[in-house]
């Protein structure tokens, strides 16, 4: 299995439970690990009983587990003051006050969380040599499939604003042998060597993604559900990240035969509608299904979670990584 693992779905599904229970269980076979949660509707702290911030932690009980919750407004606002800092030191003092505005105008706007994420997520990637693996607990799938289509984009988006700089430069470099010395202003320019270490960034980022990552994604066996895991599927082959498999929860349980009560007959007639869900899901659904997780009668911690680590059919072995 890849040194990174993924966890996507809608949102309610179950992918931080899933997601924990699959990062104990690499725990326990002695796999180092560490597992990321972008999700603040459900998050690690809320599993492990434990509270945990954007620095790696160990897990209480789970030798060899560490966790993460990333904040995505508290990452929105590094990730920006990290770029107001990068500009400053590049443009005149009369432009900082309009940088400034402009940041402010972007903390709002549209992209700018799985920006942020997307950044962060990277450089847990690329700072992973503790760990053995990565098991990240995304937010819900809108959010994620735009995270991961980010490296495909910007890539590109990259290579032009080189190309326009060195364009420019080379223009200015021109005019001003006219009239005076020759400038070898291309040479240790601070915008292109920024230029330049987001294109390896972005470069990193695609190629992990593509050959050091595994996809899983958490359902429900409810229509929506599988409406969103099938849009999920297709996005992302778009996207060249292929699905390594499915995880229904929150299965039904089916009660006794000898229970005839009113309770009885709705659970009777919603395991019957689920069981047509799941069947749709083994016969219609290219990527497989690895685990059918039933619901539990408390919230899924301790050993509950074991319980659960124990039902996903997912290898723990190592791969060594490729660009990691």
């Amino acid at each position: 299995m890849e040194p990174f693992v993924f966890f996507g779905g809608k949102g309610g599904v179950g992918k931080t439970t899933v997601s924990c229970a699959y990062a104990v269980r690499c725990a326990r076979e002695g796999v180092r690990t560490l597992v990321v949660s972008t999700d603040p509707a459900h998050s690690v702290t809320d599993v492990f009983d434990q509270t945990f911030d954007d620095s790696p932690t160990p897990v209480e009980g789970v030798d060899g587990l560490d966790a993460m919750q990333l904040d995505p407004e508290e990452e929105v606002i590094r990730h920006l003051d990290e770029i107001r800092q990068d500009l400053s030191e590049q443009v005149s003092v009369a432009m900082v006050n309009e940088i400034n505005r402009q940041l402010e105008m972007a903390h709002g706007t549209p992209g700018a969380y799985e920006s942020a994420l997307f950044d962060r997520f990277v450089d847990v990637m690329r700072n992973s040599e503790p760990y053995d693996r990565v098991v990240f607990d995304t937010a819900p799938s809108g959010s994620t499939l735009r995270l991961l289509g980010l490296p495909e984009l910007l890539e590109g988006w990259i290579d032009r604003l080189m190309y326009k700089r060195r364009t420019s430069i080379d223009l200015f470099e021109k005019a001003a042998a006219g009239s005076n010395e020759p400038r070898r202003v291309m040479e240790g320019d601070p915008v292109l060597a920024r230029l330049q270490n987001r294109k390896e960034f972005f470069e990193f980022a695609g190629n992990a993604l593509r050959e050091d990552a595994a996809f899983f994604l958490v359902l429900n066996p409810d229509e929506l559900s599988l409406n969103e895991t099938e849009r999920s599927i297709a996005d992302l082959q778009e996207k060249n990240l292929s699905v390594r498999g499915l995880v229904v929860n929150k299965l039904t349980p089916s009660p006794d035969d000898d229970e005839n009560g009113r309770g009885a007959r709705y659970l009777r007639e919603r395991v019957e509608t689920e069981q047509a869900h799941l069947q749709q899901v083994r016969t219609a659904f290219e990527p497989p299904l690895i685990a059918e997780i039933g619901w539990r009668v408390s919230e899924v911690k301790g050993t509950l979670l074991e319980e659960v680590a124990a039902e996903l059919d997912v290898e723990t072995a190592i791969e060594t990584p490729t660009y990691a």
